[in-house]
Parts: C-alpha cells; structure tokens; sequence
C-alpha cells in the first residue's frame, strides 16, 4: 500500500540581504522572548511590582539562557568534540544549544536577579516566569522544525515526515516530533497561564515553577521516545534512557517537591 507523507523541505532562512540572513529559528526565539516580557509585565502590574524589575531580569533570562544552553549542549551532548575545540564553545552561531543547560542557566541568572535586584525569593520570579517559557518552548520547536533538526525516529504512520533537506526525497519518514512537542508546550502554557490568571494556586509560592517542571520535562522524557538520538552519555546506561531522559528525571521530581510542599502564601 502506497502511504502518502508529508514531503518536508521548508528553508531555515526567510530572507537573506548580503552577509544578513533572517531566519526562522532566530525569529521564533525572539518572538519567544518579546511574548513572554510583554506576559510577564501584566503580572507585575497585576503585582504592583516595580516595572524597573522587568527589563533588568530580561537581560538576566537572555544571558542565563543562551549561556546555559549552549555549555549544556557543550557539556551534556557533545564534550568530545569540544574538548578538543575549545575555540568553538562561544560559536552559538553555528548551532548546538541544550534545552536542560538553558533552563539551569535561567534558574541561575534569576537567583542572581533575586539577590541584587528584587531582594523577593527566587521562586517569586520564577512563578511569573515559567509561564510564558513554556510558550517559548512551543516557538523554539516550531524553530526547530524549520531547521529540519531534532528528528524523529522512522514511522510508517501516515502523518509522518519525509526530511529531504536531511534524509533526501525517498528518505524514510520520521515522526514529527518538533510538532508534538511543540503542541504539547502549547498546552502547558494555557494550562500555567489559567492557573496564574484564574485559580488562588499563584499565591502558593514555587507552585507555578513545580508545575511547569513536572509538565515540560515530562513531555520531554516521553519524547525522547520518538527521536532519534542525539549523543550524550546514555551510552554509559547501555542505551535504555536517552540523555535528555536522564537529565529530565531529576527536574521532574523537582516539580513534584514544589506542586506537593506545604508552603505560605507569596511573599
């Protein structure tokens, strides 16, 4: 039986002048991140938190960010190469950035904004920011997708993608994986976003922040099933769990510890 796929061929690059290129993948991080400052600014005007604070914790998230992600990919993905090419570790440009390092990088950069800025604990910034991250994380899959990077594995269903830029135009297909994830992402954010704006669980303080862990990492632990692998250390674990589940476990749990907690009200 012939089974009619979905042929992939999309170009990462939406328009090129001279030496500029504007890409699809820089486009939807940034939009990423502009949605997220304007979600968050209502909640601290929801709050009555100083505006001031806004802006100085977006620099803090997009340093913490690109800087985590990328030594995580470094670290937790591919340490072989790069400690050989030390030179290449600050080379963003040329791709390679792990979703677990940015989230430890956020979580750092914020402790930081937490101590010198807000002088509030650092889950009260991590409630109000964990909530439009997750829409993020729908945006930079989307991104993903249109690079034709973090493939599925191979499939006979019949919503299946054909990835000629990687695999050629009688490639085998593969699951979409960027788009369940992506959707998945997109349901957690409804979900967190409803609970901030509709429910009294925002007042318990790391509530949001244990939510977002057990539902993003959770996705992604059950996704990792339906991708190829990416290198990283499961080799030492002979294979039954990929590096992102590994690295995914210990944050879910850390989900479950704030959702479970007896806690006071935010401060």
């Amino acid at each position: 039986m012939l089974l009619n796929f979905v042929h992939w061929n999309a170009s990462p690059e939406i328009i090129s002048i001279g030496p500029i290129t504007l890409r699809w993948y820089g486009l939807l991080f940034a939009s990423g991140f502009l949605i997220g400052l304007f979600i968050v600014r209502k909640m601290f005007l929801e709050e009555k938190a100083p505006e001031e604070w806004l802006d100085k914790a977006f620099v803090y998230i997009v340093v913490g960010a690109v800087v985590g992600a990328r030594l995580g990919h470094v670290f937790f993905y591919d340490w072989p190469y790069y400690s050989q090419h030390l030179a290449e570790i600050p080379q963003v440009w040329k791709g390679g950035l792990a979703s677990h390092g940015g989230a430890i990088g956020i979580i750092l950069s914020l402790w930081i904004f937490s101590k010198r800025v807000s002088k509030k604990p650092l889950l009260w910034i991590l409630d109000k920011v964990v909530v439009p991250t997750a829409l993020a994380g729908c945006f930079i899959r989307l991104g993903n997708l249109m690079n034709s990077e973090i493939l599925g594995n191979p499939t006979t269903v019949s919503w299946g993608f054909v990835f000629e830029r990687v695999d050629g135009p009688n490639g085998l297909a593969r699951h979409p994986v960027q788009l369940y994830e992506s959707l998945s992402y997109l349901i957690s954010f409804v979900v967190l976003y409803y609970t901030y704006w509709r429910t009294e669980k925002r007042h318990k303080l790391g509530y949001l922040f244990g939510l977002f862990m057990i539902f993003i990492w959770g996705i992604r632990f059950i996704m990792e099933y339906f991708k190829s692998s990416q290198g990283g250390f499961e080799t030492a674990f002979n294979n039954v769990l990929s590096t992102g589940q590994l690295l995914s476990i210990p944050f879910v749990l850390i989900g479950v510890y704030f959702v479970l907690r007896p806690v006071k009200a935010t401060v």
